[in-house]
């Protein structure tokens, strides 16, 4: 069948996330010792990455969300901070002036992505010929990171209401594609969310390997790319 459209993954396809969201919790940090120095003196910032992960880690049942999470250990870091609450109280409204203005502060840097070479070029081409779109589990927003403009269509999976692989958030994505299974192909980096889950349902997956890393086991990808620039000649292929 004829590939009408291509759907992405964008942590660790588009760019690079862990550096990403190193810079974008310390700028969370920093936001936190000149707002509310109750938490960083109880906290550094490493004890408190080391507390979010555990806090995430407790809820697998919960990562489609990763804002909702975030928002929630938010509050659990309120709730231990002797006496944040009651000085918070008299001072913001938590919802408003911590959480939602916290949370912006993250997730703005954690939106100001560095893409690897050759992905706009990529998009520019492939926009010109295929339908585009995204599948992501993580909360970067296409639109304001400024590539909106190349895709037909987005999901997430806190949109979706599940996460990668499971096989609903690709069958939500099919229908808002508007395509057939058999004329979509999916491009990720992860074996198991991004080439075994679209695959499960049908659909053709190539795997974004840029180490060339051996395949972990499983159904094989339709085709491993290594480098953005060789994704059109192999869609070409398929």
């Amino acid at each position: 069948m004829t590939i009408k459209c291509i759907a992405f993954d964008l942590d660790n396809t588009f760019w690079e996330c862990d550096p990403l969201i190193v810079k974008a919790e310390l700028k969370f940090y920093n936001w936190l010792e000149a707002i509310h120095p109750e938490i960083t003196q109880k906290f550094t910032n490493e004890a408190l990455v080391a507390h979010r992960m555990s806090y995430i880690q407790e809820r697998p049942d919960r990562h489609y969300n990763l804002t909702s999470l975030r928002k929630d250990w938010m509050r659990q870091v309120a709730t231990e901070t002797d006496g944040f609450l009651d000085e918070l109280s008299n001072k913001v409204d938590i919802e408003v002036d911590y959480i939602e203005a916290g949370f912006q502060v993250f997730w703005q840097e954690r939106n100001n992505v560095v893409f690897y070479d050759g992905v706009i070029n990529m998009l520019e081409s492939l926009s010109q010929r295929y339908s585009l779109g995204v599948i992501t589990n993580g909360n970067a927003d296409v639109n304001f990171i400024g590539i909106g403009h190349y895709f037909d269509f987005a999901i997430s999976s806190e949109m979706a209401g599940v996460a990668k692989p499971h096989e609903d958030i690709f069958h939500q994505a099919i229908a808002l594609s508007g395509h057939s299974v058999e004329n979509i192909v999916y491009v990720g980096d992860d074996p198991k969310c991004d080439v075994l889950g679209p695959q499960n349902i049908g659909m053709k997956a190539l795997w974004y390997n840029p180490l060339l890393k051996p395949w972990p086991g499983g159904r094989t990808p339709a085709g491993v790319i290594k480098c953005h620039t060789d994704l059109e000649d192999k869609i070409g292929k398929l």
